[in-house]
């Protein structure tokens, strides 16, 4: 028996390529609006038995037209969270691009930290755990996770056994839908960044 996890990375915000939003409440602006709508209408055919999100406000509006639109309560699952940027949080990005820190942690996510923040491997082995309790306690069936880009690629790249200095060979977009099926055999990438067409 097999559980299909369907990885979701929340909403485009006003900050997106702009600054750091880290675990602050960012909002999903118009455009996320609409792309959280056309995923839950990509997703109405499909089986979905339990919907799980990260604890941040633009994932939980994410995960919101799908929990409509499939008569589900949304779970907070706190390893969805998104990854702990510590100082860098809020951060714009045209700061950052002469940092030597932010260089050598984007060069090699298995070794460095955000300042005073969280690892990519401290990430990874939540995400992981969680990817493997779910598992265990359901057995089967279909769940869907509404996270954020870095934890998606994390879970990605530990189904994979890509080293996560490669990260940025994994493209997640917002609103994008990724799938991995976890079985006693282990794990299985089925769908990576697909992006469902939108309208606002």
């Amino acid at each position: 028996m097999s559980l299909t996890v369907h990885l979701i990375r929340h909403g485009a915000t006003d900050a997106l390529g702009v600054s750091l939003s880290g675990r602050t409440n960012a909002a999903l602006n118009g455009v996320g609006a609409a792309q959280a709508r056309a995923l839950a209408s990509r997703l109405a055919g499909e089986t979905v038995d339990v919907l799980y999100s990260s604890p941040l406000e633009r994932a939980l509006r994410t995960a919101e037209p799908l929990a409509e639109a499939k008569g589900l309560a949304v779970e907070i699952a706190e390893p969805l969270n998104e990854i702990d940027l510590g100082d860098w949080t809020g951060a714009r990005f045209e700061d950052l691009d002469h940092a030597p820190e932010w260089a050598f942690w984007n060069a090699g996510r298995s070794q460095h930290r955000a300042p005073n923040g969280e690892s990519m491997l401290e990430v990874q082995a939540r995400v992981a755990r969680w990817l493997e309790r779910i598992w265990r306690a359901r057995g089967g069936g279909v769940v869907a996770a509404v996270s954020h880009a870095d934890v998606i690629k994390a879970a990605l790249a530990h189904a994979l056994g890509l080293c996560l200095d490669h990260h940025a060979r994994l493209e997640i977009s917002p609103a994008s839908l990724s799938t991995v099926v976890i079985g006693s055999w282990g794990l299985n990438v089925q769908r990576v960044n697909e992006v469902t067409p939108w309208s606002e």
